[in-house]
């Protein structure tokens, strides 16, 4: 795979309100994600072209034989709300001169079971305000998705209530295997390919 850059992008919403909200599971992924290279997220990212929007922090993901580092990959939260995700992503690949197949989307995912994780490059935005946005800004839908399942809301609530909630008591006891699943993912999408990737995680062991 390239040396990158890549960028890796947790969709959710900013502030203490929404963090252990369904929606913001991307961001969670990138926080696990940020801690295995032994950084944490910094100062707003406000100086690239036309301000973007984000928290982000560098970092070498993996190792190569003989102890050579892997490939240099922004990690980059949107400080924006969900339904302007598109603006921060789009500036900073520009920045950066990533190419669409080097972005990578950490999202949540209704129409996946919870606790399952789904790889995939373009197709439609099922819904999901964060991807419709991106895709606008970039111009193209043939950006990665690591698709975080959340499941379907229960009876009759409506879809939108559902993912502004916390996840359930049940749900949290397994939230931390899921969120290290998901950086998983991400990882294998930088290192080993999105095929070779969608081979491990799409396969029930």
């Amino acid at each position: 795979m390239s040396d990158g850059p890549w960028l890796v992008v947790g969709l959710g919403n900013p502030g203490d309100r929404y963090a252990g909200n369904r929606h913001n599971v991307g961001q969670m992924v990138l926080d696990e994600l940020a801690a295995r290279a032994g950084a944490s997220f910094g100062a707003r990212v406000g100086s690239l072209g036309r301000r973007p929007q984000a928290t982000a922090v560098e970092v070498r993901m993996g190792t190569r034989p003989g102890g050579v580092p892997g490939p240099r990959v922004l990690l980059a939260k949107p400080t924006t709300y969900m339904n302007e995700s598109g603006g921060p992503v789009a500036g900073l690949a520009r920045y950066l001169d990533v190419p669409p197949e080097r972005v990578v989307m950490v999202h949540d995912e209704l129409d996946i079971p919870f606790a399952d994780v789904r790889l995939k490059k373009g197709g439609g935005e099922g819904g999901h305000n964060g991807l419709r946005d991106t895709t606008k800004a970039l111009g193209t839908k043939d950006y990665v998705r690591v698709r975080v399942g959340v499941g379907r809301p229960p009876g009759r609530m409506d879809p939108a209530d559902y993912v502004l909630r916390d996840f359930g008591a049940a749900e949290r006891k397994e939230l931390p295997w899921l969120v290290d699943r998901a950086a998983d993912a991400v990882e294998a999408v930088v290192l080993e390919g999105l095929e070779a990737a969608q081979q491990r995680f799409h396969t029930k062991a």
